[in-house]
């Protein structure tokens, strides 16, 4: 049974769906800390209506970036941490908990990456792009993190179409119903050694 750790800066519902299939027994794995930056994401709250240690982590509640590093780093290491999760999170990991933890962080993306991604390509600016540019199909892709936005290996993609009259906010609601079952098949992947880690 591996122990994950999860990073989410807002709603966490993708946080949700890993919760829900953990404690339904479809992954077999340990949640041991929800990390965040956001002091009232609710991301923290879903982890301790779940009882999973809950932590804010930022320049609020520590003296410099060096610091929210070696406080995340002391965090995972507490519950020892295999495998990471981004799962909305809207920072950029420090560089120390990259390589510490380099092939064993994974993302989830609201795209099919490598189109509409890198800095500032998350949540509604995504979905507002891809209708902008009348394509076809969207969907949601799963990576590697390493030290650049959205640049890491693509390990699973799943296509979701834009309908005529989708809207930014149409196509965003159904890209991330996808995502919630997406994510639980490719962690069943990674869990089961199919995707490697480490």
């Amino acid at each position: 049974m591996k122990n994950i750790a999860v990073f989410a800066s807002h709603g966490g519902s993708n946080l949700q769906a890993v919760i829900d299939a953990v404690s339904e027994g479809r992954l077999v794995a340990r949640i041991g800390a929800v990390i965040s930056n956001n002091s009232t994401s609710f991301a923290l709250e879903r982890a301790r209506c779940a009882g999973i240690p809950a932590y804010h982590i930022s320049t609020k509640t520590e003296s410099s970036e060096e610091a929210v590093a070696e406080k995340m780093l002391s965090v995972l290491e507490t519950h020892d941490t295999e495998l990471i999760l981004l799962l909305g999170y809207m920072r950029m990991l420090p560089v120390s908990v990259l390589r510490r933890y380099h092939n064993r962080i994974f993302n989830i993306h609201p795209a099919l990456l490598p189109r509409y991604g890198g800095k500032g390509m998350y949540g509604i600016h995504v979905h507002e792009a891809v209708i902008a540019a009348g394509d076809k199909e969207s969907g949601v892709t799963i990576h590697r993190v390493d030290e650049s936005y959205d640049r890491g290996e693509i390990v699973a993609q799943s296509r979701v179409a834009v309908l005529p009259d989708d809207t930014p906010d149409t196509l965003a609601a159904r890209v991330l119903e996808r995502e919630h079952t997406f994510l639980v098949e490719t962690m069943q992947r990674i869990l089961s050694g199919e995707i490697s880690v480490g």
